[in-house]
């Protein structure tokens, strides 16, 4: 087949982008265990973005399937990292998966959400609560220099089944002090915490009740307390509705970006609602409202 006719049919066999979409490049993949990976991918150059936002991305296709995925990376990167799950005949992830350096990934946009440094009031401490993937956005926060400007200390908590899927926090952790940005800024300020639900480790144990019973608050070496400390929550919709009943039992206040406060959850798709522009309730009481058994992941990374 000439090189001509090997174009042409390139050309109708790869779509292009949607309207309002960018196709970039993957450059880099890593497999952390049968259920997680990584990867990172091309950045376009008018892409701008604040640590802690997520964009929607999917595979070219007739019909793409998009999915909303944090970024990863911290907002000065040349590059864009995302954290997946691997979900068996999942609509996005069973091919996500098995993407290689060179392949095309459709982004939109217009990259939102509201984990972010600006959603919060100002506070001496900065905890951010994670189950699984939901670690993504805290990975760009905490190799942001502008979260040590605004914080003394940042406590990162992740909770997994097991042990094996706590390595890209650990990884993260490691790397940090190294980094060339803000490793000065990070040393003895950056904490990681982590437990595990289905394997004995050194925390084992729900995240809530590791803050329940005091353990959180004695590996950090600090008390959670709302008049100086702030948070961020982001995982299954199980921890969320009791992560943000104890804080607000400790009298935090919900955020946003158009009014700050104590502690904020992403607030783009709650399980199978989504959440109208005229419902301005802070979303643990939209969750609470809800009938048990309607309580899904809160970014749906499948």
């Amino acid at each position: 087949m000439s090189e001509l006719a090997a174009d042409i049919i390139d050309t109708f066999e790869t779509p292009g982008p949607p309207d309002g979409c960018f196709a970039e490049t993957v450059t880099e993949i890593e497999h952390y265990s049968d259920r997680l990976f990584r990867f990172r991918m091309t950045r376009p150059a008018s892409l701008r973005f604040r640590s802690g936002e997520f964009v929607m991305i999917g595979l070219p296709g007739d019909r793409p399937v998009f999915r909303a995925y944090s970024i990863a990376s911290p907002c000065w990167d040349d590059t864009l990292e995302f954290y997946s799950i691997k979900v068996p005949g999942g609509p996005l992830t069973e091919h996500l998966q098995k993407i290689r350096p060179g392949d095309t990934i459709w982004m939109r946009r217009k990259p939102t959400g509201t984990l972010v440094l600006d959603a919060l009031l100002p506070g001496r401490n900065l905890w951010m609560f994670a189950t699984g993937t939901g670690i993504a956005p805290f990975a760009s926060i905490i190799r942001d220099p502008e979260s040590y400007e605004k914080f003394e200390h940042l406590v990162l908590v992740q909770g997994c089944r097991q042990q094996a899927d706590l390595s890209y926090a650990q990884s993260l952790a490691q790397a940090v002090p190294d980094d060339p940005l803000v490793g000065e800024l990070a040393c003895g300020r950056l904490k990681l915490i982590t437990a595990t639900t289905q394997e004995r480790s050194a925390m084992t144990g729900r995240l809530t009740t590791c803050l329940t019973d005091g353990r959180l608050e004695d590996a950090a070496g600090m008390a959670i307390d709302s008049a100086r400390d702030r948070a961020m929550i982001c995982g299954s919709m199980a921890m969320l509705k009791d992560m943000c009943d104890l804080l607000v039992g400790r009298g935090f206040v919900e955020g946003s970006n158009a009014r700050p406060a104590g502690f904020v959850i992403e607030k783009a798709f709650v399980g199978r609602r989504r959440l109208t522009p005229c419902d301005n309730r802070p979303l643990h009481a939209i969750v609470k409202a809800w009938p048990d058994g309607d309580h899904d992941v809160l970014h749906q990374r499948v």
